[in-house]
């Protein structure tokens, strides 16, 4: 199996920042793409937003965000997921459920789920210029 396109999705979390630091070593070792996706569940809070800055390798997407993210691997054939999981467990996992879990058990292709770890401050700066933070004045 060759590994051309891993798909990230993001909730912005220090699981997904992570995810995206392994990712990058992935696709720079397999020669692969990196497609960046986050999913709202709101279509009200998405139509606020505006997509155009994203560019041509990051996706704001709406719907159910586990289904979401199987659903766009597939159609775009993503032929790796990595994405973060912040690793709950007992209560919290039962109450607010594992949106890695879901996607593990649906995903048409491989998934790569990394733990939440703080960052090395290179990495954070690598993720920052991805996704790029307001400037204050």
């Amino acid at each position: 199996m060759r590994i051309r396109r891993i798909l990230v999705p993001t909730d912005f979390s220090q699981a997904s920042d992570a995810a995206l630091a392994q990712a990058r070593e992935l696709a720079g070792a397999l020669g692969a793409s990196i497609r960046l996706v986050h999913v709202l569940d709101d279509a009200a809070v998405a139509g606020a937003l505006a997509a155009d800055g994203l560019g041509h390798d990051a996706a704001l997407l709406t719907g159910p965000v586990a289904g979401t993210i199987v659903e766009y691997a597939q159609s775009h054939a993503a032929d790796l997921i990595v994405m973060g999981t912040h690793g709950r467990s007992g209560v919290a996992h039962l109450l607010l459920g594992s949106v890695a879990e879901r996607v593990v058990r649906t995903a048409p292709c491989p998934v790569l789920t990394v733990r939440q770890h703080p960052l090395p401050a290179s990495v954070a700066e690598t993720c920052m210029a991805v996704v790029p933070l307001p400037v204050q004045a």
